[in-house]
C-alpha cells in the first residue's frame, strides 16, 4: 500500500482527545480540556433553537451569513476600535478551521513562520503540510517573558508570517503593549504578515486588558485575526468562528475556507449574530467569574503543595508538580493522576517542539466551582492523604 502523508501520519492523536479518554474510562473529573462548564448564556441557546425552527437550513454563504458578518464587525469597532466593516469578515466551522485557513492561504512552499512555544498543537503540523519551516522561539516558565534578541534573531529575509497567540494557550501569557510594538516594528522592516490567535480575547484578568495586534499603527493590512464564539459565549461544541482580515488578505483566505468547511450551519450564525449585538454584559461579567473560579483552583492546588504560575488570561492554569515529589515527567504524571486520584489535567510539553519543559501540567478552571472543589477533594486524598 502507498504510504500516507508523512506529516500527518507522524501526528499523534491530539493529547486533548486522548487525556479526555483517559479521564472518562477511569471516571475522573476532567480538568483537562478546555471546555468551560456552568457558564453557556440561556439567551443565545434560546435564539439558536427558534433559528434552528425558523431555518433556513440549507448552505449560507461561504463568507457567512450578512447578520454574523456585520455583528463581528461591529463587535471588533465597539470593543477594540479597529474601524472594520463586514467585508473584512469571514465565518469559519471553529478557529482552528479559521488558523488552518489562514496557513494554507498564506503559506508558499519554503516560506518561514515564526511562532512562540508553548504554542497550540494544531500550528506546526499545518505549518508544514503548507510548505512552511517554523522557526519557533521558545517562551520560559515561570513569567513566560517575550525573549526580544531570539525573536528578532528567528525573523530574515524568508519569513512570511508570524503566529501570534495572546492571551495564550497553554501558559496564561497577556502580550503587553510594548510587547506587541516590538513585534510589530519585526513585521513592518521585515515586510510580513501576522495571524493573530485571539480567541481568548474577552478572558483577561487582574486588569490586564487586551490589546488586538491589529490596532497597532501600521498592522492594520498585515493582520489576520482569529475569533471563536465558542470563547466569548462559552459554546465550545457550536464551533463558530471567524477571520477579520483586510480585504486583500482575506481574498486568499477565503479561497482556503470553501474547499476546507466552505461553510458553516446558519442556525448558530443567527444566534451568534444576535449574542454579539445583545450580550455585551455577559462578555463584561465572565472575566470576574472566571478569575474567581482561577483562584479558587489556584488556592486548593498550592495547599496540597503544587506550585502555581501566573496566569493573566484564558482557561487554564499552569503548575509545577515538582514540590509533591513525583518521580516522573509531565505525561507520567498527568497520566498517574487521572488514573489514581480521579483528576485528568494536560502535561505542557505537549505544546513544545522538542526538549520540552517536563515538570508542568496545565489545569482548566473554566468548570463549575463543584467540579472544581470536587478535583481538589480527590487531589488532596491522594497526595496528603
Amino acid at each position: 500500500m502507498p504510504a500516507a502523508n508523512s506529516i500527518f501520519a507522524a501526528c499523534g492523536t491530539t493529547i486533548f482527545e486522548t487525556m479526555s479518554r483517559l479521564a472518562q474510562a477511569h471516571g475522573a473529573v476532567n480538568l483537562g480540556q478546555g471546555f468551560p462548564e456552568g457558564l453557556e448564556p440561556e439567551a443565545v441557546i434560546a435564539q439558536a433553537a427558534a433559528a434552528i425552527q425558523a431555518g433556513p437550513h440549507q448552505y449560507p454563504s461561504m463568507m457567512g451569513i450578512p447578520a454574523l458578518r456585520q455583528a463581528v464587525a461591529a463587535h471588533e469597532c465597539r470593543f477594540w476600535g479597529t474601524g472594520v466593516d463586514e467585508t473584512e469578515v469571514m465565518v469559519t466551522s471553529g478557529a482552528t478551521e479559521a488558523l488552518g485557513a489562514c496557513l494554507f492561504a498564506l503559506i508558499e512552499p519554503g516560506d518561514e513562520v515564526v511562532v512562540l512555544e508553548p504554542l497550540y498543537d494544531s500550528y506546526l503540523p499545518i505549518i508544514r503540510r503548507a510548505g512552511g519551516i517554523p522557526r519557533i522561539v521558545r517562551l520560559e516558565a515561570p513569567e513566560w517573558s517575550l525573549p526580544r534578541q531570539q525573536l528578532a534573531d528567528a525573523f530574515g529575509p524568508k519569513t512570511k508570517l508570524m503566529v501570534l497567540n495572546s492571551p495564550a494557550n497553554p501558559c496564561g501569557k497577556v502580550f503587553d503593549a510594548d510587547e506587541l510594538a516590538f513585534i510589530a516594528d519585526l513585521l513592518i522592516r521585515h515586510d510580513c504578515f501576522a495571524i493573530c490567535d485571539e480567541v481568548y480575547e474577552h478572558l483577561t484578568y487582574d486588569g490586564r486588558r487586551h490589546i488586538p495586534l491589529m490596532s497597532l499603527p501600521g498592522m492594520r493590512d498585515r493582520c489576520a485575526k482569529v475569533g471563536s464564539a465558542g470563547k466569548i459565549f462559552s459554546l465550545t461544541g457550536w464551533k463558530v468562528g471567524w477571520v477579520v482580515a483586510a480585504p486583500s488578505l482575506l481574498a486568499p483566505i477565503a479561497k482556503a475556507h470553501q474547499f476546507l468547511t466552505f461553510t458553516t450551519a446558519p442556525s448558530l450564525q443567527a444566534a451568534v449574530a444576535w449574542g454579539l449585538e445583545n450580550c455585551t454584559d455577559y462578555m463584561a461579567g465572565l472575566p470576574a467569574i472566571l478569575s474567581a473560579r482561577r483562584d479558587r483552583l489556584a488556592k486548593g492546588l498550592r495547599d496540597i503543595g503544587f506550585a502555581t504560575l501566573q496566569c493573566s488570561g484564558s482557561y487554564f492554569l499552569s503548575t509545577d508538580f515538582r514540590p509533591l515529589g513525583f518521580a516522573g515527567d509531565d505525561r507520567a504524571f498527568c497520566t498517574h493522576i487521572t488514573e489514581k486520584a480521579g483528576v485528568a489535567a494536560i502535561p505542557i510539553s505537549a505544546f513544545f517542539e522538542a526538549d520540552a519543559p517536563d515538570t508542568y501540567a496545565r489545569f482548566c478552571f473554566a468548570k463549575t466551582d463543584s467540579a472544581i472543589d470536587e478535583a481538589l477533594i480527590r487531589l488532596r486524598r491522594h497526595f496528603v492523604g
